[in-house]
């Protein structure tokens, strides 16, 4: 073999999975067919679980600067129209039905000890990239730019590369982080149902005139939808006119303008383009995830419109949940199946999306029925209670992977424990390795985790949790896997059995 492992793919979810191989010291190479990042205007949040991930490998650091100067823009703009202010913060949107955080219960058990993850929110995909790409190569990855993927040919053993430029790659594995038109799905031949396209949707960053009349925040026009805001040139309109003609011609300035008049009825025009995209509601996943040496993640095993931010966060959650798996599978100590549940464990996630945006696309149609079905939901979630479910919803804290265990905390994402020591949890998940906390000086406890040792480090410590634990056992990708507050250790060894092989 030449490498362990070829990324096809140079964006968030390829480098994000490749940073994961390489901190289990995994041999990885990433091809990127364009040969610098894409600046086009993607994604401008993350949500609370996808910060988490950042932050047990700490991350957060190098993105505060930019949040900070992104919050700061949505201040300024929101004010300009009459509104912000700190206690007016957007949580997220169900079909362009803004709630702030103000009607959000942050205490509510979900959000109980998230840390230092709660403080990132608005960051836009460009400035995620750079971060992970700058991390990549502090790791040692090989990132190769302007060199597409053409061919590969995948055996039981392993996969051979075909490469625009160069020689032919053999691989142990071959993943597939190349966007929704995924070359390797299509090539390896995974099934993708799903739902054709209804909208045409058109975001960009651009230079208006007539704007200041426009109201922040998204607005039900004629026919469809627009926002302006929350940062300065932002604009996006949703018509329910069917699926563009030609999703891949140059957006003009032109197009962006009509389509604006037409929803919002005011007379906006563009006077320049920055950056601009067109989008569908088309909707589909693939089956599984895996075939054989082939494996796939982030768009290129599921699609869906952007509505809800959810696009960047089920991507890296992919790349999280299947970098420590396939790492072990490569290491040999991976237990029978282990790499099957990366399908079992984020296919229902993805699926979840799919329907959630779905949902909204009914929503946002115009007619008297769907307006008047609007308005009801729009009560529902102004309210505190509707506020804090979407919050949660759209946050990720009430995901949970089936994981067998009697505690209520398994298969659930760890909370940011406080210790003793005046550490956190995350500081202690950098290394991407699984943890076992001992909370209560448990001898016994770290005596059967001890035929573990190297794929699972030992942590003891004193923490003031609630509910009071004794001990925690946490895979890499910060998930709980067997969780006690008896003392006792029944269960730990068969769930280091199951989620790290046979001792050593």
């Amino acid at each position: 073999m030449n490498r362990d492992v070829v990324i096809s793919g140079g964006g968030p979810v390829g480098l994000m999975l490749a940073c994961e191989l390489r901190l289990a010291g995994v041999d990885v190479l990433v091809v990127e067919r364009l040969p610098e990042p894409d600046q086009t205007i993607k994604a401008g949040s993350v949500n609370l679980t996808t910060a988490e991930a950042f932050y047990r490998r700490g991350l957060l650091p190098a993105m505060d600067e930019v949040v900070r100067r992104n919050f700061e823009q949505i201040q300024k703009f929101l004010e300009s129209r009459g509104g912000g202010g700190p206690k007016a913060v957007p949580v997220g949107h169900f079909a362009g039905i803004m709630v702030t955080s103000t009607g959000v219960d942050f205490g509510d058990p979900a959000f109980r000890d998230v840390g230092p993850a709660g403080r990132v929110v608005v960051i836009q995909q460009q400035a995620v990239e750079a971060i992970l790409a700058g991390r990549a190569a502090e790791l040692g990855v090989e990132i190769r730019r302007g060199v597409e993927l053409i061919g590969f040919d995948a055996d039981a053993d392993g996969v051979t590369a075909h490469l625009s430029e160069g020689e032919p790659v053999r691989a142990g594995w071959l993943v597939g982080a190349d966007g929704g038109r995924s070359f390797v799905r299509k090539r390896a031949g995974f099934e993708f149902p799903g739902t054709d396209p209804a909208v045409t949707g058109r975001q960009a960053l651009a230079e208006l005139t007539g704007a200041e009349v426009l109201p922040a925040g998204w607005q039900h026009g004629t026919g469809g939808l627009y926002v302006h805001g929350p940062t300065p040139g932002r604009m996006l309109t949703v018509e329910f006119d069917g699926p563009p003609a030609d999703r891949d011609a140059p957006i003009t300035a032109d197009e962006l303008e009509a389509s604006f008049r037409r929803v919002s009825g005011a007379d906006i025009r563009v006077t320049k383009v920055h950056s601009a995209t067109r989008f569908t509601d088309n909707a589909r996943q693939a089956t599984t995830y895996r075939l054989g040496r082939v494996l796939l993640a982030g768009d290129a095993a599921h699609v869906h419109s952007p509505f809800g931010g959810q696009g960047l966060n089920l991507g890296i959650g992919d790349a999280v949940n299947l970098g420590w798996k396939l790492a072990a599978t490569i290491r040999g100590w991976a237990p029978d199946g282990l790499l099957d549940t990366y399908t079992t464990e984020r296919h229902p996630i993805g699926e979840w999306v799919l329907e959630w945006t779905r949902a909204q696309v009914a929503l946002m149609r115009s007619d008297v029925r769907t307006k008047a079905l609007r308005q009801v939901v729009t009560d529902l979630l102004l309210t505190d209670d509707g506020a804090t479910y979407l919050a949660k919803k759209l946050s990720g804290v009430l995901h949970r992977y089936p994981i067998e265990g009697e505690h209520d905390l398994t298969g659930r994402a760890a909370p940011d424990f406080a210790f003793a020591d005046g550490t956190r949890l995350g500081e202690h998940l950098q290394d991407g390795k699984a943890l076992l906390l001992d909370l209560a000086e448990d001898t016994a406890l770290r005596a059967t985790a001890s035929g573990w040792a190297g794929r699972v480090g030992v942590l003891t410590a004193k923490c003031d949790s609630e509910p009071a634990l004794t001990g925690v056992l946490i895979r890499p990708d910060g998930h709980i896997a067997w969780a006690r507050e008896d003392g006792s250790t029944a269960g730990l060894e068969a769930a280091l059995r199951r989620w790290f092989g046979e001792p050593a």
